[in-house]
């Protein structure tokens, strides 16, 4: 069985844990690909570099929207920024959106790098890597002034609800370790519910450890704990989900 790690950060500086036995201890457990992430300037240029140094390793560039206030009204940083999109192996904009839950940024610059990040993506017929957090009510008019976009919704925790406007745009779901660890049943109902051609796994490494797991730094072979607890959740096989997933990832990153 082979698995992909859709979201992780080994590519941080301040990733704790040796990166070259992180990558031969996921390899040795099937996750056979992973895709590094950005949050700011920096760590995309990171995960492009990263990304280059490995062969089962692509990046994803982006702008989270805590960095909003930093970098809205920088153009020089905006086109640095800019300048990544089209560096080898670089398959996917984000994460990119809207987080009301910490306000680390202003609602108003938060859209504007949002749409600044959505235009990019489009001009380059690339697909995005979606955090939103308390914030689908102002996330969704913003996604759709856009034709065409194609992404995911990382790390999903919401409900039904936020699940149906989600697939309604032909979206994927991320799921992660916080499934393992939730209390919330209409969390768990949500992901009984993700179909599968639109289900991908992924780790957000170093955070959001699974169970039995908790207290230790996340690692891209975590993905497939919480593939077996998905699988046993959904009453799949691990087989099913592996194989769907996997296809999944590459459908849409093209990796």
């Amino acid at each position: 069985m082979q698995f992909v790690d859709t979201h992780c950060h080994i590519h941080f500086p301040d990733y704790e844990l040796d990166t070259d036995e992180v990558r031969r201890t996921a390899e040795q457990n099937g996750v056979t690909r992973l895709l590094c992430v950005g949050c700011r300037l920096s760590d995309s240029r990171s995960a492009v570099d990263y990304a280059a140094r490995h062969e089962n390793i692509w990046a994803s560039i982006g702008l989270h929207p805590h960095e909003a206030d930093r970098y809205v009204h920088d153009h020089g940083k905006l086109q640095q920024f800019r300048s990544l999109v089209i560096k080898p192996k670089v398959v996917a904009v984000g994460e990119v959106g809207l987080d009301y839950f910490y306000g680390h940024s202003s609602a108003e610059n938060q859209h504007k790098l949002l749409r600044f990040q959505l235009d990019l993506a489009a001009e380059h017929n690339l697909p995005l890597i979606f955090h939103v957090r308390e914030a689908f009510d102002d996330f969704w008019p913003i996604f759709d002034d856009y034709k065409g976009l194609r992404g995911v919704v990382h790390s999903f925790s919401a409900t039904g609800k936020e699940l149906a406007q989600i697939l309604e745009r032909d979206l994927y779901v991320g799921l992660n370790g916080i499934m393992t660890f939730t209390k919330k049943a209409e969390q768990l109902d949500a992901a009984k519910n993700v179909p599968l051609n639109r289900l991908l796994l992924e780790t957000d490494a170093p955070y959001l450890t699974p169970v039995p797991f908790r207290g230790k730094i996340c690692e891209p072979r975590h993905v497939v704990v919480t593939a077996k607890f998905l699988a046993k959740l959904r009453g799949e096989s691990l087989e099913d989900l592996a194989v769907a997933t996997t296809q999944n990832a590459r459908r849409l990153f093209k990796i």
